[in-house]
C-alpha cells in the first residue's frame, strides 16, 4: 500500500480540525471514529473483511503503513473474528496524537504551543495545506449535492463523519440541516463503512455489550440512515489537558 494516497483516518482528522481554533471537533467520538476508520482502510487494502457484525483478517501481510499494520497485527492476534463494536470500543490511547504527529511530519498541519489558564501547556494544530482539507470537504459536498453514489472511500468517510457527529461542524445551522441528513444517508453506499459507522454509534450509545439484531453490514438492512445516536453531538468542545500528562505537552482536543 503506497503512501501517496491519504488514508481515511487522516482525512477524517483533517475534516475535524477547526481552522479557527486549531482544535478538533467532537474529540471523544473522534477517537472512536479513527479506530473505525482504520478498519475501513484495512478492508479497502484487502487485509480484513466483514463477517456479519465481526471483522476477520483475510490477508495478514503488512500494508506499509506502521499505524495500520499495528492495528492489523492486533486483529491477527485475536485469532478469531472480533465484533466491530468491541474493537472500536477498546482502548485507543494516543491514536489521535499519533495521527496528528504524522500529519505534522507530512507538512499538512503545524503545531502551535500554548497554555491553558496561563499554566498548563497545550498544543493546537493548524492545517498548513488548506487546499487538501477543501478537496476532502468538496468530495462530501459533491456526493450530497448530486446524489450520485460516491466512491467507497468517500462513502466510508461520510459514514464516519456522521457517526462521530461532524455533521454540525461541517454543515452548521438550520441551513445545513438537509446536508446533514444527506450525509447520514450516504452511509448506505459502502457496506464496510456502514458496519463501522453503526458500531461507532453503538459504542457511543452504550450498546457494545449487546449483539446487533441481524446483519449490520449495510444501511440497506437498517434503512438509509440506520440507527442514530441518542442526540446529535454539538460542535467542538474546549480543549482539555491530556490526562496523565498534565506536565507534558497536551494534545489538541
Amino acid at each position: 500500500m503506497g503512501r501517496s494516497r491519504r488514508t481515511i483516518p487522516e482525512e477524517l482528522l483533517l475534516l475535524a480540525l477547526d481552522p479557527a481554533t486549531g482544535t478538533t471537533a467532537q474529540p471523544q467520538s473522534l477517537d472512536l471514529g479513527l479506530a473505525g476508520a482504520q478498519l475501513v482502510e484495512l478492508a479497502l487494502a484487502g487485509r480484513i473483511a466483514p463477517d456479519g457484525d465481526r471483522i476477520a483478517v483475510v490477508a495478514p501481510r503488512p500494508t506499509g503503513d506502521p499505524t495500520l499494520d499495528s492495528a492489523l497485527e492486533l486483529l491477527r492476534r485475536r485469532g478469531a473474528p472480533v465484533r466491530a463494536v468491541h474493537w472500536i470500543g477498546g482502548p485507543r490511547l494516543g491514536l489521535r496524537q499519533t495521527y496528528l504527529s504524522h500529519l505534522e511530519r507530512c507538512g499538512m498541519v503545524h503545531a502551535v504551543p500554548g497554555q491553558m489558564c496561563g499554566v498548563l501547556p497545550t498544543t493546537r494544530y493548524q492545517a498548513t495545506e488548506t487546499a487538501i482539507s477543501r478537496e476532502i470537504k468538496a468530495r462530501l459536498d459533491s456526493a450530497i449535492r448530486t446524489g450520485v453514489p460516491p466512491d467507497p472511500r468517500t462513502a466510508a468517510l461520510a459514514a464516519l463523519a456522521h457517526a462521530v457527529g461532524l455533521g454540525k461542524h461541517l454543515y452548521p445551522g438550520n441551513e445545513g440541516r438537509s446536508s446533514r441528513s444527506r450525509l447520514r444517508d450516504l452511509i448506505r453506499h459502502d457496506p464496510m463503512g456502514g458496519l463501522v459507522a453503526h458500531a461507532v454509534m453503538d459504542v457511543q450509545n452504550g450498546a457494545a455489550a449487546q449483539p446487533r439484531r441481524g446483519p449490520a453490514t449495510s444501511g440497506r438492512q437498517q434503512g438509509p440512515g440506520g440507527p442514530r445516536p441518542a442526540a446529535e453531538p454539538a460542535r467542538g468542545v474546549p480543549m482539555q489537558p491530556h490526562r496523565g500528562a498534565v506536565a507534558a505537552r497536551a494534545v489538541a482536543h
